[in-house]
């Protein structure tokens, strides 16, 4: 791929070689570490060969000029001080982020309403079926996230998970900055959060003798699940796994989706936006990807995570509902959550990230206690969860149903109706639970509560 400094290749690939033969004698010891280079231009035999005078060139990713190495970290500045080096950086750890699971168990009547899809009004209490034309169908996404339960067929029609395009990708600063394709991982997931994830997003399905099989809608339940491996089975990962997911993705979309709208959905961040991770995002945009991302879970004091914080990531906090544990039992099913003004009867989580300068929070979206299939002990079960983690396949199932209406939806076009068509939550506080405080200032609710029918609505305006 060729980016804006490409006038000066020549140059830095004459100085490369010079570089080289001055910078081999002088090794440095200390820890080994996995580092992500990105170029100003392409990957040549003599950048390789410079590189590699600090360690060891381990992956490449030629769409984006960009490669891992393993090299000592005291060599790092050296590097990024090469002519043809556009950036480099220690592999940056990724995460979900802590998460309150609770076991939810009251799954008792058949046409569960949920209200966290009242709440973006795709369905309402009482209502059969949805309250929307959309469902997304023609669309896929992408969850980047811990890989799919091996009992995902339980909870998930099998049509709606493309399981030809299901990758999974290990390693990364882990193991030193070798990243490699791990064949069937992608449906052998331990944490289940990748599962719960993708739940919100299609729905899932529950069967007991005493309910025999219900069905729980999901935000564009038609749509279809690509799942992308990129994190450990205990949740943690890499920028270099993640950038391997987003252009694969991104390959997808240029090739045999072209004909699709594509949507990646990414519930996971850590600290300072890595470069390779960056250029994966652009380069997976400009193929006409749209990438949605959680916020972060640091609550006021703590900004952001990336890459949700990158303004080009459409980003989204964690909303809850003001009249949440109102109805003794099975209140996540039997409450109805009022029409109209959305911001009137919500609140921003106490865990929700902060926006902070050079950041960018785009909207808000369901995220605070958001039932979802969640295996334990090797057992079919159901947990609440909290965290943005739940809050982004919301806005990327919203997404899903935009680019249903309109296939030939951008990345920015889409940025900018959901933000247009949120509505503004002011700085505030809310007892829930009766006991249970939750406060939010003005940067923590990027341009406020999104609903589906609105962004719809925005998207083909």
């Amino acid at each position: 791929m060729k980016r804006t400094l490409i006038g000066f290749v020549g140059l830095a690939a004459g100085l490369s070689i010079g570089f080289a033969a001055m910078a081999a004698p002088a090794r440095t010891t200390g820890k080994l570490v996995g580092i992500n280079v990105v170029l100003r231009g392409d990957i040549t035999a003599d950048r390789i060969k410079t590189l590699e005078t600090f360690g060891r060139v381990r992956d490449r990713l030629e769409a984006i000029d960009a490669l891992t190495m393993q090299a000592r970290e005291a060599d790092l500045a050296v590097i990024r001080s090469l002519p043809f080096v556009a950036s480099a950086n220690t592999d940056a750890e990724r995460g979900i982020g802590p998460q309150n699971a609770l076991p939810a168990t009251d799954f008792g009547a058949a046409g569960i309403n949920t209200w966290n899809l009242d709440a973006i009004n795709v369905t309402n209490y009482g209502a059969a079926g949805r309250t929307i034309a959309q469902d997304g169908s023609g669309t896929y996404v992408a969850v980047l996230d811990t890989g799919l339960l091996s009992s995902w067929r339980a909870y998930f029609p099998a049509e709606r998970i493309a399981t030809q395009y299901a990758r999974a990708y290990g390693g990364g600063g882990g193991n030193v900055g070798w990243v490699s394709e791990q064949p069937n991982k992608w449906q052998q997931d331990q944490d289940s959060h990748g599962t719960h994830v993708t739940s919100t997003i299609i729905g899932y399905r529950y069967s007991s003798a005493a309910t025999g099989l219900i069905s729980v809608n999901g935000v564009a339940p038609s749509a279809t699940i690509i799942p992308v491996k990129v994190l450990n089975q205990d949740g943690p990962g890499w920028s270099s796994t993640i950038a391997r997911g987003i252009l694969h993705v991104a390959e997808l979309k240029r090739t045999v989706l072209a004909a699709h709208p594509v949507i990646i959905n990414m519930s996971l961040g850590g600290g300072g936006l890595d470069g390779l991770e960056q250029v994966a995002i652009d380069y997976a945009i400009s193929q006409g990807v749209i990438i949605v991302a959680s916020a972060g879970n640091e609550g006021p004091e703590g900004a952001m995570g990336y890459p949700g914080a990158y303004p080009p990531v459409i980003s989204s906090a964690a909303s809850g509902y003001i009249g949440q544990f109102s109805v003794p039992v099975g209140w996540w099913r039997n409450v109805d959550v009022p029409e109209g003004n959305a911001a009137a009867h919500s609140y921003i989580a106490n865990f929700s990230s902060r926006e902070r300068p050079g950041q960018d929070l785009d909207v808000a979206a369901p995220g605070s206690w958001v039932v979802g299939p969640y295996q334990t002990n090797g057992q079919l079960s159901f947990f609440y969860l909290s965290g943005t983690s739940m809050a982004s396949p919301h806005v990327a199932g919203i997404v899903a149903l935009m680019a249903q209406a309109k296939p030939a939806l951008t990345a920015a076009q889409a940025e900018v109706a959901l933000e247009s068509a949120a509505t503004p939550i002011a700085p505030g506080c809310a007892v829930v639970n009766n006991d249970e405080e939750q406060c939010w200032g003005a940067n923590a609710t990027g341009a406020g509560i999104i609903t589906a029918d609105a962004a719809v609505e925005a998207a083909l305006d």
